[in-house]
């Protein structure tokens, strides 16, 4: 009787957990979304407001045609899209080939060169030394001044490293027999056997470089090189600004405009991350296990 009663509270106590796991995260779930879909009803809402609706009021894409149509938005989204391609591929080619060459224990200096990346982990120049740097190399005001500052990161090149070191060697030894460069190795079969890493990465320095803000206001005082997120930043402002005043249309137009670009600014990462989806479980757990 005492073993028949354990196995039925054991069942009732599982049971109440499952229950209060499975309402927990519907709660969790509906905390996350309603603010994405009050933001994307007020994109599509002429009247739109504070009051928390989920369905437009006054439907219009007219926020969306100007994004896509008025030069004064159109503009930064194009330097985000330039800044964050050419960006993502300078920085997975930088990571790479600096992972590969720390990949080679036998290499003159290499324990000095491990320890000259890992250093920068711990301590950096700050950014008046930052400042000074890219003013001296005549980078103000271009768009390099915020590509290259991130196109190199320690912590993503010792992440590729570790799942480098995750590859069967052997592999790599059966190359080198048959006479293979240590730079076609890299090219024919290290990068073919890291997608995963290359996906999982190469997501978050995409993600990185489109959500750039502060190297634009460093570096850039020219408006018409400011990427996306920084007009996305005067627009939120200037909603502000006109909250203030007696322009009542202007005022509810401008934040139906504002919730559009919010919407537009979360479109690539969500195209992206379907492509990624099937490497990024795998890339998620680099170097993890070692055999």
């Amino acid at each position: 009787m005492q073993e028949k009663f354990s196995f039925a509270s054991g069942y009732r106590s599982r049971t109440i957990f499952r229950v209060c796991n499975i309402v927990f995260f519907i709660l969790l779930s509906l905390v996350m979304l309603v603010p994405i879909l009050k933001v994307i009803s007020d994109s599509f809402d002429a009247k739109a407001g504070y009051a928390l609706t989920l369905l437009p009021t006054q439907f219009t894409t007219d926020a969306y045609k100007r994004v896509f149509t008025d030069r004064e938005l159109l503009n930064p989204l194009l330097i985000s899209i330039f800044t964050t391609a050419i960006g993502t591929a300078l920085c997975l080619f930088l990571t790479t080939t600096s992972a590969y060459v720390l990949l080679q224990t036998d290499m003159p200096g290499h324990k000095i060169l491990t320890w000259l990346f890992f250093i920068t982990m711990i301590f950096s120049g700050g950014m008046v030394p930052g400042y000074l740097l890219i003013k001296g190399l005549h980078l103000m005001n271009t768009l390099w001044s915020c590509i290259l500052p991130p196109a190199i990161s320690v912590a993503d090149i010792i992440l590729m490293k570790s799942f480098f070191e995750s590859l069967p060697q052997s592999l790599m030894e059966a190359a080198a027999i048959d006479g293979c460069t240590p730079f076609g190795i890299f090219i024919k079969i290290v990068l073919p056997l890291s997608k995963p890493a290359l996906a999982s990465i190469g997501l978050f320095i995409g993600v990185r470089y489109w959500n750039q803000f502060f190297n634009f206001v460093m570096y850039i005082t020219n408006n018409d090189l400011f990427n996306f997120q920084v007009k996305l930043r005067d627009i939120v402002l200037n909603s502000t600004d006109l909250q203030n005043s007696n322009a009542s249309d202007t005022v509810l137009m401008s934040r139906t405009v504002q919730n559009a670009c919010v919407i537009v600014s979360m479109i690539p990462p969500l195209i992206a991350y379907p492509f990624c989806q099937k490497y990024f479980t795998t890339g998620v757990t680099l170097g993890a296990v070692k055999e």
